[in-house]
């Protein structure tokens, strides 16, 4: 069934964006007039240059969370940050690692190469490279991210209304990435660890002229590690490089690039089954997989951008972006499955499903926009304009020759069904989907204490072919148009606190079919917020208590399997969650760290009862770290996670469950480290996903770094 386009508010998004677009060209006109020397002046060039790249380089601000040039106490929503020292105390190398210290985000990783994040109840279906990116695949991340490529990990819960017109109410998953800096040098890390785990990183930072206006910057890191599941293997190479310089007194020109190729060895495609037929739970060995020895799952991913921005006046730039993304993948992989959902007592009852494929997909996105800071009403305030279009293709291939055999009582070996002898290629799917966004915010100083942030983006989404999510939906045009507001507001308390409230219209399109093989319609709702925020210890300690709200109307939400096409049926549900977060991160000395958050939350379907019971209600992240003040060299740190029980009907559950890691690091010079990682650190068992059916959680793992700055 295709869904019919829904008109867009154009008089509310006109209002609005003329309103600012009134206020901007007053702000524009009052600089011009108010700073005539600024502007008409023309200063040296090395003035100007250095101060247009040198202090853009040393003062460089991502703008990820809201397009606007703010601090995450401004921001009117909760936003957690993983820096790049985080990561590598914790030796959060992937992103998966990485993002399970998030405060308040699930990472369910309930297959080998396939992993959903959710925030707030809902998958995040938003992930960006320096604030550009489309959505997942059915909030699917296929592979993982080498976090080392990364300066830092934005986290955005809410509805991320300033950034794209298109989502949902979870939040946005912001890689930021590492740039040119003023500085020669760089350094290497060397890892050794459990499972055969070697690993091999470099980063390097050279300024290219000997005035400075030019630096590049390379970041290599290479991964080789087997795993505690059988057979699991997985070779990972990402390489990125950036040079950045300027090319006349007012622009900067930067050029990157990004590769990445992910070998995986013996994955698994699917989860085990626990249940017997009575509703208990079979145990088994964490290194349990229903895997081959055959299958393999591939990935190679490159991805290139331009970005030039250019100083109109001290107050105003123009930036350019655009950005493309190529993808590979080719798969051969073993299902295993029970028709019943059980496995019979002596623990038969699964049958296989081999299967091979290709696929290929491709992203681009343009992007320009106009910042810029102005005088009006006697205040300043900050407004940005901005135009985008991207493009997003995907291809999948399949093999014939795929039987379905009865496999032997599990855990079996790797061995027990050979590779099919596969057959002719055909097209599975083959879909593609554009998205253009105008976009408008503002931050407007209302007064002394007051501040608005107002902003909306007006939408026109259009789908062709096989459904971009691969459901085999097809797809004729489908087009939908939207306009979307937020609001926000932030009050100051006194100077080192401040009250703030936002509110985000939602939307998302979906391509999940129900029982009779028609397309849902998008889902639809609204996300509020309200909360405090405050800084201590001289601003080294920031403080969030969020209160959160978001309703989702007609969310698509799995009803049954269907066993003829192989695939779960929908049913449009609509679901609310409230719940709270609180969350500290920052110093509390001059050699500790603290990053502690908590997050609670209700989920109710359309009759006011529990829904999704496989995500957990309470999540409880603390990282702490300190110098040992007998011991100076050496600095100490443990990561703590622990989350409230999850289950799924008629699947397996879990109990609540704590995980503890652990590091030391010692100064061996001023520019050696060695560093010792514990994950896991009391051996716990624990079932990690029971979404699509259960995967152990690694046991206890060690790893050993040598670092070297040069």
């Amino acid at each position: 069934m295709k869904t019919q386009p829904s008109r867009p508010r154009v008089p509310r998004f006109t209002r609005s964006a003329c309103a600012l677009a009134t206020l901007a060209v007053m702000g524009l006109a009052q600089a011009q007039t108010a700073e005539p020397s600024a502007v008409s002046a023309s200063p040296s060039p090395t003035a100007l240059d250095r101060v247009v790249v040198k202090a853009k380089r040393e003062q460089r601000v991502s703008k990820g969370a809201t397009n606007l040039r703010m601090e995450i106490k401004e921001t009117p929503q909760s936003i957690s940050t993983l820096d790049a020292q985080t990561l590598r105390d914790f030796a959060a190398t992937d992103s998966n690692e990485a993002l399970q210290y998030g405060t308040g985000l699930t990472v369910d990783e309930w297959e080998t190469n396939r992993t959903s994040y959710s925030a707030r109840g809902f998958d995040v279906m938003l992930t960006q490279i320096d604030g550009l990116g489309m959505t997942n695949d059915w909030g699917i991340a296929e592979g993982q991210l080498d976090t080392y490529l990364f300066e830092k990990i934005e986290l955005i819960r809410g509805a991320n209304g300033l950034l794209t017109g298109v989502g949902n109410a979870s939040g946005t998953i912001n890689y930021v990435r590492k740039r040119p800096t003023n500085q020669n040098g760089g350094e290497a890390v060397l890892t050794v660890g459990s499972y055969g785990h070697k690993r091999m990183a470099l980063d390097y930072n050279q300024v290219l002229s000997e005035d400075g206006l030019w630096a590049g910057r390379v970041v290599v890191a290479l991964d080789d590690k087997d795993s505690h599941l059988r057979a699991l293997g997985n070779k990972r190479t990402a390489i990125s490089g950036i040079v950045e310089g300027q090319v006349s007194q007012e622009g900067i020109l930067t050029l990157g690039f990004t590769y990445q190729d992910a070998k995986q060895r013996s994955p698994m495609w699917g989860s085990l089954t626990l249940p017997y037929a009575d509703g208990s739970l079979a145990e088994f060995d964490v290194s349990a997989s229903t895997s081959q020895d055959w299958t393999r799952w591939n990935n190679r991913m490159f991805s290139g951008f331009v970005e030039y921005v250019h100083a109109l006046t001290p107050n105003w730039e123009a930036k350019l972006t655009y950005n493309r993304t190529v993808g590979e993948g080719a798969t051969k992989l073993f299902y295993a499955y029970s028709p019943s959902g059980t496995l019979n007592d002596d623990n038969t009852g699964l049958y296989g499903w081999p299967y091979r494929s290709d696929s290929t997909s491709s992203s681009d996105i343009l992007d320009v926009n106009l910042t810029g800071r102005f005088q009006a009403f006697g205040r300043e305030h900050d407004v940005v304009f901005g135009l985008s279009h991207s493009k997003q293709k995907a291809k999948t291939e399949t093999y014939a020759g795929a039987t379905f055999p009865v496999l032997p009582a599990f855990p079996y070996a790797g061995d027990v069904f050979p590779e099919p002898v596969w057959g002719a290629k055909t097209v599975a799917s083959d879909g593609e989907q554009g998205l253009t966004r105008l976009y408008v915010a503002g931050r407007l100083q209302l007064s002394d204490r007051l501040k608005g942030i107002v902003g909306a983006n007006a939408i026109r989404l259009v789908r062709d072919g096989t459904a971009i999510y691969g459901s085999g939906v097809q797809l004729n045009s489908e087009t939908t148009q939207k306009v979307s507001p937020y609001v926000g507001l932030t009050y100051d308390l006194a100077p080192n606190a401040l009250a703030y409230a936002s509110y985000s219209d939602i939307f998302q399109a979906q391509d999940q079919v129900d029982i009779h093989g028609a397309t849902l319609q998008p889902m639809q709702g609204v996300n509020a917020e309200v909360g405090v925020k405050a800084e201590w210890l001289d601003r080294k300690l920031l403080t969030t208590l969020a209160l959160f709200s978001a309703e989702q109307r007609g969310l698509a939400t799995v009803a049954g399997f269907d066993t003829v096409a192989q695939q779960n049926y929908y049913a449009p549900k609509d679901v609310k969650t409230r719940g709270f977060e609180i969350e500290a991160s920052g110093r509390v000395g001059a050699d500790t760290h603290l990053s502690v958050g908590f997050t609670a939350m209700k989920l109710t379907g359309p009759d006011g009862s529990g829904i999704y019971e496989w995500i957990p209600r309470r999540t409880l992240k603390l990282l702490a770290d300190t110098r040992v003040a007998t011991l100076p060299a050496l600095r100490v740190g443990a990561g703590v996670r622990w989350q409230s029980d999850v289950s799924k009907v008629a699947g397996a559950h879990q109990e609540a469950y704590m995980l503890v890691d652990a590091f030391g690091a010692y100064a061996l010079t001023d520019k050696a480290v060695l560093r010792l990682n514990v994950k896991n650190l009391f051996d716990k068992k624990y079932i990690r996903s029971v979404t699509y059916g259960a995967i152990y959680g690694a046991p206890r793992t060690a790893a050993l770094s040598l670092e070297y700055k040069f």
